[in-house]
């Protein structure tokens, strides 16, 4: 897929083969994306989804013994040629376990934590504290202990204190495995917020294909350590049965309009959104 505007990480003849693993956990990546973009990558387990985001924010190599070839730039730089703690400000990462990532108190020393070690002044830490915290709708939560609170809250505190060093690249791998309904609906509006208000590139490593899909403006197939596909995300879905070979299933309404084509009775794109679908059954009775 061809790219026209300025690219944020470059990816070529990219494998890496963990220590003591027989094959390479992904192998022969090629891909560009570029800012400001909204990028879902999915997959079955096993895909290398993870060791993709890992060489993307710089923790393979850097926390990760392996076998590595071809090159992950970000920002025109590899990643090996950051200095310690320099990508981090640049990309930042959200695991599914939020509280893999607390280190303080309170939930205001956990968002205040990582602005102070990179030296921000007083105000412009109390500026991103008010900004983020309205952001992830955490303002009355800030003197509670982030371990007392609940599930989607955890990971709303997980995801802003990553959103106050302001990366402008945006990683999150799977940050709404643990939650419930309500509190992804939380995280992905939290997402849909920074798609619309902000210019941060997000890369979201997503099961949850409902909440992904309206979002993201490209998509990736990663399957057995391979890229299978990538494209912008309307035609990336009208290859339905490649996915559902790779045994990823798309939205229902996605699966539903393939049906439709697979029988004959619709030739024209699938709905990214159940609304969408209804609008489009709509025309078709009309």
């Amino acid at each position: 897929m061809e790219m026209n505007v300025s690219k944020v990480i470059e990816i070529q003849d990219y494998s890496w083969k963990y220590i003591n693993t027989r094959v390479p956990a992904i192998r022969g990546i090629n891909l560009s994306i570029e800012e400001g973009s909204f990028v879902g990558v999915i997959g079955p387990n096993g895909a290398g989804k993870t060791t993709l985001a890992y060489s993307i924010d710089g923790l393979i190599p850097g926390q990760y013994n392996g076998v590595k070839k071809g090159t992950v730039k970000v920002f025109g730089k590899e990643v090996e040629e950051y200095a310690k703690g320099e990508l981090q400000q640049l990309v930042g990462v959200v695991f599914s376990d939020p509280e893999a990532q607390f280190t303080a108190m309170t939930v205001e020393d956990e968002l205040v934590f990582g602005m102070e070690n990179i030296g921000l002044s007083l105000t412009e830490i109390k500026e991103r504290l008010e900004w983020v915290t309205e952001l992830t709708d955490l303002s009355h939560l800030l003197m509670k202990p982030p371990y007392e609170i609940s599930g989607g809250q955890k990971q709303r505190v997980a995801l802003a204190a990553v959103l106050s060093m302001r990366p402008k690249i945006l990683v999150l791998d799977e940050p709404t495995s643990m939650l419930d309904p309500v509190s992804r609906e939380r995280i992905f509006g939290v997402l849909a917020k920074l798609k619309e208000e902000e210019n941060n590139t997000i890369i979201a490593i997503e099961h949850s294909l409902e909440n992904l899909v309206p979002l993201a403006d490209q998509m990736v197939l990663l399957s057995e350590g391979e890229l299978i596909l990538h494209d912008e995300t309307q035609p990336f879905f009208q290859q339905s049965r490649l996915l559902l070979e790779k045994g990823v299933f798309p939205p229902g309404a996605m699966l539903f309009f393939h049906e439709l084509r697979e029988k004959g009775l619709y030739q024209g794109r699938y709905p990214l959104t159940v609304a969408e679908g209804v609008q489009l059954l709509r025309g078709l009775k009309g």
